[in-house]
This record gives structure tokens, sequence and C-alpha cells, in this order.
């Protein structure tokens, strides 16, 4: 298994690059959330899951070994925060959005349905032989 504390390197063009780690912890009031931390030019942001409430549709893999790394809306929507495309797919919807924050920490739900689709066309896109990634889904 690797180890969550190595920075992976994700590479957005000739002049970007992040270096990204993902970690699974409880905080000080005792809930679990997944972190993924962003690296770039000396700035550090976190992006966080956490679970919500019973019926919330927010869910982490709060330790489970299964699902370590796992977020999901309890819809069938779940995301692998391991995996470069959705770490990709956070990247560009959270800088869609604005500059990233120095030091700071976002909601990773926000970006959630966001990511999801994303990651469903570029898989779509994968499995569709002729079909460049990034292309929208036809008629």
């Amino acid at each position: 298994m690797r180890k969550d504390r190595r920075l992976r390197r994700l590479v957005v063009d000739e002049r970007t690059t992040y270096l990204w780690n993902f970690r699974q912890k409880k905080g000080p009031d005792g809930v679990w959330r997944d972190t993924l931390t962003l690296h770039r030019d000396g700035r550090r942001t976190r992006i966080v899951f956490r679970p919500g409430g019973p019926g919330s549709g927010r869910y982490v893999s709060e330790g489970h070994p299964w699902f370590q790394g796992c977020a999901g809306d309890g819809r069938g929507n779940l995301v692998n925060l391991r995996e470069p495309a959705v770490v990709r797919a956070l990247i560009d919807e959270a800088t869609r959005r604005g500059p990233l924050p120095d030091g700071g920490e976002l909601d990773g739900w926000e970006f959630f349905p966001a990511v999801v689709e994303a990651v469903e066309l570029r898989r779509a896109a994968a499995a569709t032989p002729g079909v460049p990634p990034g292309s929208p889904p036809g008629p």
C-alpha cells in the first residue's frame, strides 16, 4: 500500500505543476476527514471532505480500508481522491472559481458534482475509440 504522506506530481501544463498528497485522519472533534493537499510555488491549499450527518448524502471512507480515499454522495456517485484524474478535476474546478487560497482550506463538497461529471466524461471518452479525451458526449 502506498504511503499517504508521499508527495505526487501532477503536471497541468508546461508552466503549472502541483505536488499533492492524500491523508485520512480523525480531527480533534473525533470526525474522520479526507484531505487532499496541493502544493504549488511554496503555497499549500487543502481540499477537505467531511462526512455529513445522517441523510446528508456526504460520505467519506472514515477509516475503512476498502473505501480508503473515496468520497460519495449516497446516490451512486463516488470519487477516489487518490486518482490523478480526480485530483486534476478538483484543481480545474477550484481554479475555475478563483485563485487557490495560500494556506487555506476549501470544502471539497462544493466541487463534488463538477468533479464527478468531469471524471465520467473522461472515462467515457477513454472507453470510446476515436473520441479525444474531454470531448462532450454525442447527441
